[in-house]
């Protein structure tokens, strides 16, 4: 221990210089970090003329240096950026946990123990990633869960199995069929596959295992939405390519004809990079590097955000959003709504308003996005949109839910299964925890905390929750998770 402190203390003796590129260096610290450093050190607490008079400290400067290389702030316009900075009152770190948290909570969470996890629930199935592994557990109707033909159900978190040592990065779940993006940009997929959306056209059978997308295997991929009968791959130079049914125009190609296999969306190469993707039951969104939302699929319940149903066969920015000069981050497409997140962590919503899902204190559909008045004293942090309710995470690491109860898939013990909650309410049994991630399902939610814990609610019929013996949660339950011993199958 007293070497330790020797060497803590002896970070005085450093060139100034040398600390500050050691804090600059490549965005690798978080907040947490920089406020440890401020807390036990007065070297990090001083200016030692280095700092511009506006800010108060080295670790002010790193927390400015850092936020102005983040892929989401460099995106933003000035006005855009000078709004944050008011928003967050001055408060560069907290403008820095704003961005890294809109960052980690549609990816991968860093957890304070190191591991990376990411949440993801289907219908009736959870998927998790847990340090490259993907787990999954619930039911594998038409080989979701991905591990083969034999297996009906998990009712454990179950380690799934990947060809050449593959390192999953993000994952996306749908109803019956899942897609993994790995850390060199392949894309896996597994799943029904009859209407094609898995993108294997040599095949109309169900996929039980994970199988390489061949069609895409040139083209690096980061991000992937799966909706129902279609799947969205998004690539890292920010191209969307879509595959499957496209009865509504869900694909984007102007046209209604189905695609088995990933074929670019051309008329979203021009209008700049794509930075997030969602997919709905039959429509799907991307937002641009400059703070734009395209829709495109079926217009039914308004969830193109245009106001009326017709159907976009390409995809149509939503004005709304233009005139107003609001540049949105992160949207979640539900089953019957859209939730959107601006760079300010204001929230709106539109669509079909049944039981509460908008969070304007009534069920009234809203044919054009609306802002969210009930949030705007907290700044937002993740969206996420499902069956007839929406989930609110903001920066404190609190979990705000609306909407439908579902067998008590929205996290309020004291409400009754099938109770609608019409304004966004705090989850006071997560209060104890900071939310980094949530994921919800038809029924089911899950919820990944700062810590690496895992907490879900509602049902557990098909051992979605990985519970062997509940078969629902009224309260987040604790999920635990057996490390897996090896993910991987031989080259």
């Amino acid at each position: 221990m007293g070497d330790r402190f020797r060497s803590a203390t002896q970070l005085d003796d450093l060139p100034l210089h040398l600390i500050f590129e050691i804090l600059t260096s490549g965005g690798l610290l978080g907040v947490m970090d920089l406020v440890c450093l401020e807390l036990t050190n007065s070297t990090f607490r001083g200016t030692h003329g280095l700092v511009p008079h506006k800010l108060k400290s080295l670790v002010d400067f790193a927390a400015f240096q850092v936020c102005g290389s983040h892929p989401i702030y460099v995106c933003l316009s000035y006005r855009a950026q000078e709004e944050l900075l008011t928003r967050c009152a001055g408060n560069w770190k907290r403008i820095l946990r704003f961005l890294q948290s809109v960052h980690q909570s549609s990816d991968v969470v860093e957890t304070s123990d190191g591991n990376q996890m990411q949440i993801r629930s289907g219908r009736y199935h959870t998927l998790l990633i847990k340090d490259s592994t993907v787990y999954s557990c619930g039911s594998s109707l038409c080989g979701v869960l991905g591990h083969g033909p034999e297996t009906t159900q998990c009712v454990a978190f179950t380690p799934i199995k990947f060809p050449n040592h593959a390192h999953v990065t993000h994952v996306s779940a749908s109803h019956n069929h899942a897609a993994f993006v790995t850390q060199s940009g392949e894309v896996f997929t597994c799943g029904d596959n009859s209407s094609f959306c898995c993108g294997h056209s040599d095949t109309s059978r169900p996929i039980f295992k994970p199988r390489l997308v061949e069609a895409l295997k040139e083209v690096r991929c980061k991000q992937v939405a799966a909706g129902v009968s279609f799947t969205v791959f998004l690539t890292r130079e920010g191209q969307v390519y879509t595959c499957g049914t496209s009865a509504h125009g869900q694909l984007g190609h102007g046209d209604t004809l189905d695609r088995p296999t990933p074929k670019l969306v051309e008329a979203l190469v021009s209008v700049g990079p794509v930075v997030q993707i969602a997919a709905g039951p039959g429509y799907a969104l991307a937002v641009t590097n400059d703070g734009t939302v395209y829709s495109f699929g079926s217009g039914t319940n308004f969830c193109l955000g245009h106001g009326e149903q017709h159907n976009e066969l390409r995809p149509r920015p939503l004005q709304s959003f233009r005139r107003k000069g609001i540049h949105i981050v992160r949207v979640s497409a539900g089953d019957e709504h859209v939730v959107a997140l601006d760079s300010n962590g204001y929230v709106y919503t539109w669509g079909k308003g049944y039981c509460g899902a908008l969070g304007h204190g009534d069920e009234i559909d809203k044919t054009t996005p609306k802002l969210l008045s009930s949030l705007k004293t907290h700044l937002a942090v993740q969206v996420c949109a499902s069956k007839r309710k929406t989930f609110v995470l903001v920066d404190n690491g609190c979990l705000y839910g609306f909407g439908w109860m579902g067998f008590g898939s929205l996290g309020f013990p004291d409400r009754g299964v099938s109770d609608k909650v019409l304004k966004p309410s705090m989850l006071s049994s997560l209060k104890d925890h900071h939310i980094s991630q949530v994921s919800t399902g038809l029924y089911h939610s899950v919820v990944v905390t700062s810590r690496g814990r895992i907490f879900g609610f509602g049902d557990n019929e098909r051992a979605q929750l990985s519970h062997d013996k509940l078969r629902a949660c009224r309260e987040p339950s604790e999920i635990l998770v057996q490390e897996a011993a090896g993910g991987t199958l031989p080259p």
